[in-house]
């Protein structure tokens, strides 16, 4: 069912494929196709957890422009906020589900002479649909997988052309050497990364020293932003509320959890929809959207992930 800028959607098929990876498929829970979703999307699920609403986004891996539904893999990991818990632990056959129509912030660059991905065990996901969209239409590419050895075979089925992939784990003569990868390529390639984040760093670094161009490298993170801190206080100063942020959530979650909308799309601090202004207080930055000279100035911070320097936020809400 599409009402609005939401999509009610049931849950088809679940299926293990790992110990640890859960797919999932979605259909329309009504009548019709479902809307497109480019190569790179995610979707936002809410999941109703027993003591909060929980919105987590997952990239999209079933075939880019496909209508009859959407499948997502999830980690179940221990520090699981919720999401990842529920999806594996609670999540059945036939439950009805909210969720964002498909959003777009890690699209592939047409113009690029090749296309260099490197994933970080769950982050291949957004890979996925990006080697989908590429096969059998002469796109140079080459996707180098990081993961743990007994997971090296878990993607394959989503892999339709295994000679442009390569897996690397924790092994002599199985790790991936970023720099020698970065080096070898055509001018005009452009960079992707997804992953935790000392992996995303060590590839940013190796771009910045191999000279790459800002405009041809992409990334895509999670992970530690999302791992809460210490609680603080927050006042909305518009909304004449103030609320306590716990240990274990984050400020956009206490804010929601106080009836008080923000707009968001991606949760994870990359697309700046979030963006409010602070009126008082130090933020701890943790985004990847506000430049060096925006966070120093203090003025504004991305609740989805940030948190408080300071025992006491002030905010424009």
């Amino acid at each position: 069912m599409i009402t609005g800028d939401q999509l009610q959607l049931r849950v088809a098929a679940i299926r293990d494929i790992s110990p640890t990876l859960r797919l999932v498929r979605f259909e329309n829970a009504g009548d019709g196709p479902l809307p497109p979703s480019a190569t790179g999307a995610h979707l936002q699920v809410v999941l109703q957890g027993a003591q909060k609403e929980i919105r987590n986004a997952y990239s999209l891996i079933s075939k880019p422009g496909s209508r009859d539904a959407y499948e997502i893999i999830v980690r179940r990991v221990p520090e699981s906020r919720g999401g990842s818990a529920y999806i594996h632990e609670q999540l059945k056959t036939g439950d009805l589900l909210t969720t964002s129509w498909p959003g777009n912030l890690f699209a592939p660059q047409r113009s690029a002479r090749k296309h260099i991905m490197v994933a970080g065990g769950i982050g291949i996901t957004p890979f996925l649909s990006y080697v989908a969209d590429f096969a059998g239409k002469g796109i140079d590419y080459e996707l180098h997988l990081c993961c743990r050895e007994e997971e090296k075979d878990s993607f394959a089925p989503w892999l339709p052309e295994p000679d442009k992939v390569f897996v690397h784990w924790d092994a002599d003569g199985h790790r991936l050497d970023i720099p020698a990868l970065l080096l070898r390529q055509p001018a005009n390639s452009h960079l992707y990364v997804c992953g935790p984040d000392f992996l995303t760093n060590d590839v940013l670094e190796a771009a910045e020293t191999g000279g790459w161009p800002d405009n041809h490298v992409h990334c895509e993170r999670f992970g530690n932003a999302l791992s809460g801190g210490e609680a603080f206080r927050a006042v909305l100063q518009r909304s004449g509320k103030e609320i306590e942020v716990g240990e274990h959530e984050s400020l956009l979650e206490a804010i929601e959890r106080e009836g008080v909308e923000v707009p968001c799309l991606c949760r994870g601090g990359a697309c700046g929809v979030c963006l409010t202004s602070v009126l008082d207080g130090e933020p701890e930055h943790r985004d990847h959207y506000l430049g060096k000279a925006e966070r120093a100035g203090g003025k504004h911070i991305m609740p989805c992930v940030s948190r408080a320097k300071s025992g006491l936020l002030v905010l424009d809400l």
